[in-house]
């Protein structure tokens, strides 16, 4: 009978534990770790919740850049902190997808992290210099396979997700289609806008601007519905391309062991501040639709995303060392 009381005992102890958690948190700063330099899409929406954060719970939420590797260095980092709550993580689609492409990466996207929320995502696009004659992707195909050696695509570096949705589009219609990556979307695009790569897939945001300016054309949205920001741009799957859904994601992780109070505090945070005016025009000009999902939605949504672009990576071939 002791046994049982004092089995009983540590029972009512953690039951009265766990609400204090979320009762005390925060109280001190947090930080918001971005496994890139500041002024992309990652590090903007990160600042964008770090400050409504920093509003609704009376803490500082202070956003810490931390490049390299192409997020690896920040995700280990990030793997290795307590996990009290007070270190997350801001990621994008290559936390996902680096596992597959780098030879060695010092996390594991399931083990070691707690899904947050996926905050918001932003569709992948195809756009052409003005000059090629394709107004449709099925035109784009055929004039590819019309003229073999011909044509480039220029994409933001090797396993960014605009480059691995063209390798899968590449692969399914076994086309003849060499990339050409840079150093970022900014010169991706502006190759393509100057003609010396005639096609380019970017995420939307990167693109933007010069369709907007008619720079480039749009021929193709890689998502299930049409983004408000190019409503008169297609969608794969209504030219007849199908399940070629490429989504740029932006999301926020805590390290495994936190405390489960308080990521779900941080999610229902997290959904209150996107479902703001402010938070959704912001997302919208950046070219993304909030999300803002459960911690167990956002697992499983880290699951498919690394089987369906781990296949790609093998598919293709592709490797970092």
């Amino acid at each position: 009978m002791p046994v049982v009381h004092g089995i009983l005992a540590a029972v009512l102890l953690l039951a009265g534990v766990a609400p204090s958690w979320a009762q005390t948190y925060p109280h001190r700063q947090v930080r918001v770790v971005v496994g890139f330099p500041a002024g992309g899409p990652t590090d903007i929406i990160a600042r964008l919740v770090a400050q409504k954060l920093s509003d609704s719970l009376g803490q500082q939420f202070v956003v810490e850049n931390m490049g390299g590797a192409g997020g690896n260095n920040a995700a280990g980092h990030v793997a290795r902190v307590t996990p009290d709550g007070y270190t997350v993580m801001a990621i994008s689609t290559g936390f996902m997808v680096n596992p597959s492409l780098y030879a060695k990466v010092p996390y594991d996207p399931i083990k070691d992290f707690a899904a947050v929320s996926l905050v918001a995502v932003s569709p992948n696009v195809v756009v052409v210099n003005p000059q090629v004659p394709a107004k449709t992707l099925p035109e784009l195909v055929q004039l590819i396979r019309n003229n073999p050696g011909k044509y480039s695509y220029a994409g933001p570096g090797i396993g960014s997700t605009p480059h691995l949705g063209a390798e899968l589009f590449r692969l399914t219609y076994k086309l003849d289609l060499v990339h050409v990556p840079f150093t970022g979307a900014t010169p991706a695009v502006q190759s393509t806008v100057g003609g010396h790569t005639p096609i380019a897939f970017t995420a939307l945001p990167s693109s933007f601007a010069a369709i907007q300016s008619g720079q480039v054309r749009a021929i193709g949205l890689a998502a299930d519905k049409r983004a408000p920001a190019i409503p008169d741009v297609a969608t794969f799957a209504e030219q007849g391309v199908k399940d070629q859904e490429a989504d740029t994601l932006t999301g926020i992780v805590a390290p495994a062991g936190t405390p489960k109070e308080i990521v779900a505090l941080l999610s229902r945070e997290i959904a209150k501040a996107a479902a703001q005016p402010d938070v959704r025009e912001r997302l919208a000009a950046l070219g993304f639709s909030p999300v803002a999902n459960t911690p167990d939605e956002f697992t499983a949504r880290i699951k498919v995303e690394m089987e369906k672009w781990g296949k790609v990576v093998r598919d293709a071939n592709l490797r970092i060392e």
